[in-house]
């Protein structure tokens, strides 16, 4: 029995596009999956391995608790044996409301509140106490907020205009919404007259609502007469329906929309703990539970290690493991209270490793989406020694990674490919790094950084002065226009303070292509997403004579049985869930009278398979070819244009992202890491593109960690030295060739990458 290997065995792969793919992947090591966006690198990890190994593990459990779980259909495969539980750390943003934070997301913060509860003087009571989602807890001023978000009259009225003008700004209560038609129709105001010459009591009465201890009647008319309804006035109604609520969780309004027309300042009675001041009396060694959220990770670390009292001791002893797993991962100057959604990329994917490495438990397989993602070359030391540290306790470690450095620590090697997409789908290569030099793969592992030895000349700047938002230390400093700049440093050190928001408060015409996900669905396709579906069906509207409607999935075109999904999904009651191709339009969408019509020769569905490039050829409309130009522009010529975007990988979605952008005419383009997800080859394209776009006179300003971009730029801005406290300073400025003889851990890693790293 000791000959036998232990080894998960994977035969016949099918899901979407891996093309009948066999693999023994060995136990207990470091399996470093790797290939271009789109090769199946995720098809074999995410959408076979992971999910066949949940859903045994859910066969665990008695029917009805099954049936309550998260159900996951068996993936298409022959045969998959040997597989051991999962813990996947996925690429997609974390998730949460507006109050999610540091603290909530590690569960550290009910253990802080439990601490303060038993040993906090003066008592106040339970742990939930504590919390600013609490009755009694929460500040009674902002609600727990820690803002007070008020309507602001200027932003949301313009006195100027009637209200069937849109004096109402804010698009619920204009004559667009229910709302907006209600005042015009109430008759209470004259809706054809500007709200400036109103009199003044009816002036009050529209923004303000009646007097206070007074009710006004305003009829709703509806089809069967009309409804006795209160006036409540815009400004309270705004208040009550958009503000007293946890506006994150919105629907047909977002959170934008609504701090667009409003004002947001600190809380003066809470200081913007979102706390009762009576919750904020009670402290632990002269502290209160604000100050605790406040603390840098490290402070807090070392203030719990000071508890005398046994039952603190004891309580702390819970909160340090996770709090040390933070500070080891290069995150000890967040604190608990720092806002997840307000998380650079990579703080955001350590804290998610973070919180899942804390379990003694082994045989496991841990599966990693490219954990080096947003993480500056020199935190990737501190990554690989946590792989290392996972595997070390007899785990198995499945890495789907781009990075060098971390392929070059990997036991065992999987490249997919050799294309993407349609071109994909197969193993390249399978073994340890010593046998890859061999292989024509070996190319893009080898590649070095070429420093950008002659860049263009500098004529003119972007100015920023005495920017502090959050670690700035009150920086001024010019950015040149018309060139291609690079901001890096370390997470956390400024970079998106500095750009994200002070430049573009400045600068507030930029074109900025955030970190955030695009909303992908079954129903949406790549032809939706840009914006050219609706284009396509106006061609065939025209041809045919029929209306665009019929050649909508969503609309009056769609299968009657499946109903436009292309499959069914029957109702199996305890049993897995399964998809069925639907027989009636063959997984088409459409009906029969929608594929019958033509245009060029072609149904709609055929239309929606041509792929980027093969529609670049067959169309004549100039919007549509331009759309279609930028996905190929970005290298994603090979994808179909009916491709549903929930089908993408972490890579394709990044570059569709950054397309859709592109189409914008601008003059300031500020791009936050997009080299993210991308293969060594696909950052040579998307480069590309960005030349181009200086070439044609628009400034184009990157916010970066990939060495190859910060060689191949015009000018760079290092941040840091550090983060958080530590960080918030230029460190340096000036050209690829200048900072080869700096002294920053930026230019420390981009000599290393000027000689040969790998082999």
């Amino acid at each position: 029995m000791s000959g036998i290997k232990d080894e998960i065995i994977l035969r016949g792969l099918k899901e979407n596009n891996l093309k009948s793919v066999d693999l023994n992947i060995p136990k207990e090591k470091i399996i470093v999956f790797t290939g271009l966006s789109g090769s199946g690198k995720s098809s074999v990890v995410f959408d076979t391995l992971a999910t066949e190994s949940r859903r045994q593990m859910t066969l665990n459990y008695p029917q009805y608790i099954r049936y309550q779980m998260p159900r996951y259909e068996r993936p298409h495969a022959d045969l998959m044996q040997n597989l051991s539980p999962v813990v996947v750390v996925e690429q997609r943003p974390v998730g949460g409301n507006s109050r999610s934070t540091v603290g909530t997301y590690m569960d550290i913060n009910p253990l802080i509140r439990l601490l303060f509860s038993r040993i906090g003087k003066p008592s106040i009571g339970s742990a939930n106490e504590f919390s600013s989602q609490s009755s009694f807890g929460s500040c009674p001023a902002c609600s727990g907020f820690g803002e007070i978000i008020a309507p602001d009259l200027n932003k949301m009225v313009d006195l100027e205009k009637s209200l069937r003008d849109y004096a109402v700004r804010f698009k619920p209560l204009s004559p667009s919404g229910w709302q907006g038609n209600w005042m015009m129709t109430c008759g209470l105001f004259e809706p054809d007259l500007p709200i400036k010459d109103y009199s003044e009591e009816k002036r009050q009465l529209l923004l303000y609502g009646p007097k206070e201890g007074e009710k006004v009647n305003a009829p709703f008319h509806t089809k069967n007469g009309p409804q006795k309804h209160d006036w409540d006035g815009v400004l309270p109604r705004f208040t009550r329906l958009y503000i007293n609520r946890d506006i994150s969780k919105l629907k047909g309004v977002t959170q934008d929309d609504v701090l667009a027309v409003s004002t947001h300042t600190l809380c003066p009675t809470c200081q913007g703990s979102g706390l009762n001041p009576k919750v904020l009396e009670c402290r632990v060694n002269g502290f209160n539970i604000a100050e605790y959220d406040q603390f840098e990770l490290t402070e807090l670390l070392e203030e719990l290690t000071t508890l005398q009292d046994p039952l603190g001791e004891y309580i702390a002893q819970q909160a340090i493991p996770p709090l040390k797993q933070l500070v080891e991962m290069g995150l000890g100057y967040l604190s608990l209270s720092r806002k997840m959604g307000t998380l650079s990329g990579g703080e955001a994917q350590r804290v998610k490793i973070a919180r899942h490495l804390g379990s003694s438990l082994n045989n496991i397989t841990y599966i990693f989406d490219e954990p080096s993602a947003g993480l500056h070359p020199e935190e990737v030391d501190l990554l690989i020694q946590m792989l290392k540290s996972i595997k070390a306790q007899h785990n198995t470690v499945i890495v789907i990674e781009h990075d060098v450095s971390i392929i070059k620590v990997a036991d065992e090697i999987i490249e997919m490919g050799p294309g993407a997409g349609v071109n994909g789908g197969e193993v390249v290569y399978q073994g340890p790094v010593e046998e890859l030099k061999n292989k024509p793969t070996a190319t893009t592992l080898t590649h070095q950084q070429t420093i950008n030895k002659n860049p263009r000349e500098i004529k003119d700047y972007f100015a920023i002065s005495g920017a502090n938002h959050n670690n700035l230390k009150n920086i001024s400093v010019t950015i040149p226009k018309n060139v291609l700049v690079s901001v890096c440093g370390v997470s956390g050190s400024g970079k998106s303070s500095l750009m994200l928001e002070s430049f573009t408060e400045i600068y507030p015409e930029t074109i900025s292509v955030g970190q955030g996900g695009i909303g992908t669905s079954s129903r949406s396709t790549l032809a939706t997403y840009m914006g050219i579906m609706d284009d396509i069906r106006s061609l065939f509207s025209k041809e045919t004579g029929q209306p665009p409607g019929l050649f909508s999935f969503n609309s009056s075109g769609a299968c009657p049985i499946c109903k436009g999904k292309g499959v069914i999904t029957p109702d199996v009651a305890f049993a897995d869930p399964v998809t069925i191709p639907c027989e009636a339009c063959a997984g088409t969408r459409y009906s029969d009278e929608a594929l019958s019509y033509r245009y060029q020769a072609k149904n709609i569905v055929e239309i929606l398979e041509l792929t980027i490039d093969e529609a670049i050829s067959y169309f004549k409309m100039p919007k549509i070819i331009k759309r279609v130009n930028t996905l190929k522009d970005v290298g994603l010529g090979y994808l179909a244009l009916g491709q549903t975007t929930s089908s993408l990988s972490g890579g394709e979605i990044q570059r569709l992202k950054l397309a859709s952008h592109l189409q914008k005419e601008g003059q300031i383009y500020l791009l936050d890491e997009p080299s993210i997800g991308l293969h060594t080859k696909d950052n040579g394209k998307l480069l590309d593109v960005f030349q181009k776009l200086v070439n044609k006179g628009n400034s184009v300003i990157i916010i970066e960690h990939n060495l190859d971009f910060i060689a191949a730029s015009d000018w760079i801005i290092e941040m840091g030295p550090g983060g958080g406290k530590q960080g918030g300073r230029i460190l340096f400025e000036g050209t690829p060739e200048e900072m080869l003889n700096a002294q920053t851990l930026t230019a420390k890693w981009l000599k290393e990458g000027v000689r040969e790293r790998f082999l």
